[in-house]
């Protein structure tokens, strides 16, 4: 662990992680930023030439850890083969898990920074990803691959030209984000204002806005999946009080009406006095597992991730635009990639849609187009593995073929319970 992540609670939840600390950065914003740890995780070796390496970058929540959120697809015969490629993943700026950010100390004050951590950019972290590949002696990244805010920083790296970055694979990401993006992140960020304990972010660790985080984590779960895959997993049902921990119980004493109306009220209110009543509903049903879901993600959610850390990351999102400082249109910032890439969308994804990948393809000049058919919605990518682990493996064969010679597919890994993935073995 580097010395700026001495107060922070989250980088334990990444095991194994290295660490690159930068004497200086200078971001976007002309802020600068000293002594800066940049986390970072490896699989397999790197050849002697420096030519077979493999980037994949993670999603807002994710962390460098692929093997967490992306386990299926790491292993021999598999996509992220790591008997192939020396595979690196860094972790964000502003990110909980490692990176400078918000939980990270500034080593001019000696605290932690908080709300007064800058404002960094996906181009920011384009910078310190190059600046980690030049620390591993990487001198040609055979392919780089990212989903989501994943699949931005993916795009970004390419201007690094195609001596250096051979071919890449994006999925369901932008060249922009888009105003629909960006009024997303914003109604997020207001439920985390909104919590009293926020104090302007100058609030204590052990003491944060977690009511106004989990608001955010619950608006955010709602527009990676869709209508259908929530009508389909949940239906109508209600909780099963012997799997659900928040599922309405008996109640040995008898309340009055009023207070029967009360608790139907602020079931589910985290900062109400009563969230959890054992109170049995006797009227019309008014909790169901669909909530009992949602309650327990953003739960889930508030004790692996920092209220400023999510600010910073939405905000990030919200300057992603690859024509900024180069061209007068994304179309144009996209027609000057010259890697062949493999652009995968998502039928379903009603946050980084379907139209948003074939535009990314249209002005690519060497791309394919590949769709994901899903009920899940955004959060596909982070959930149909073998699909993606057959395209990323077609593509490879065709554009890197010398680092795919006698590779003998071998079937997806086993899926488990993830800190920072989507994928669950939850029964609800």
């Amino acid at each position: 662990m580097s010395e700026a992540n001495a107060q922070n609670p989250f980088v334990k939840l990444v095991n194994d992680q290295k660490y690159l600390v930068l004497d200086e950065l200078k971001l976007e914003c002309k802020d600068v930023l000293y002594k800066v740890p940049v986390a970072y995780k490896t699989w397999g070796k790197l050849n002697e030439d420096g030519t077979n390496c493999m980037v994949v970058c993670h999603a807002l929540s994710g962390s460098a850890d692929v093997a967490d959120w992306w386990g299926p697809l790491l292993g021999e015969g598999r996509a992220l083969d790591p008997t192939r490629f020396f595979i690196v993943c860094i972790n964000a700026l502003g990110s909980p898990y490692g990176t400078a950010s918000p939980v990270t100390i500034n080593p001019e004050t000696g605290k932690i920074y908080g709300p007064e951590f800058p404002l960094t950019t996906i181009k920011d972290d384009s910078t310190i990803l190059k600046r980690v590949l030049d620390h591993l002696n990487v001198n040609q990244v055979a392919i780089i691959i990212g989903g989501s805010m994943g699949g931005m920083l993916a795009q970004e790296f390419l201007y690094y030209g195609k001596k250096f970055v051979r071919s890449a694979v994006l999925l369901a990401t932008s060249a922009y984000h888009s105003a629909w993006g960006i009024s997303w992140g914003e109604t997020q960020r207001q439920s985390i204002y909104c919590d009293p304990k926020y104090l302007d972010g100058y609030y204590e660790p052990d003491d944060p806005p977690t009511a106004g985080l989990g608001a955010a984590r619950m608006t955010a779960l709602m527009t990676y999946r869709t209508r259908d895959s929530f009508n389909d997993k949940f239906g109508r049902k209600l909780p099963d009080p012997s799997v659900h921990k928040n599922s309405d119980k008996p109640d040995a004493r008898s309340l009055s009406k009023k207070e029967e109306n009360w608790i139907v009220n602020n079931h589910g209110n985290p900062r109400s006095k009563e969230t959890n009543s054992g109170y049995r509903q006797k009227s019309a049903q008014t909790y169901f597992t669909a909530q009992s879901y949602l309650r327990y993600q953003a739960q889930k959610f508030t004790q692996r991730f920092d209220a400023n850390c999510y600010i910073s990351i939405t905000r990030k999102l919200d300057t992603h635009d690859l024509s900024r400082g180069r061209t007068s249109s994304v179309g144009e910032a996209l027609g000057l990639i010259e890697q062949p890439a493999l652009v995968i969308g998502i039928q379903s994804d009603e946050l980084f849609t379907f139209p948003e990948q074939v535009e990314i393809q249209k002005y690519i000049k060497d791309s394919e187009l590949k769709k994901i058919v899903s009920p899940d919605g955004h959060d596909a990518f982070l959930l149909e593995f073998e699909l993606i682990n057959g395209y990323i493996l077609d593509f490879m064969n065709q554009h890197i073929p010398e680092f795919m010679q006698g590779a003998e597919k071998k079937p997806i890994g086993e899926a488990g319970d993830s800190i920072f993935g989507e994928d669950e073995v939850t029964i609800w």
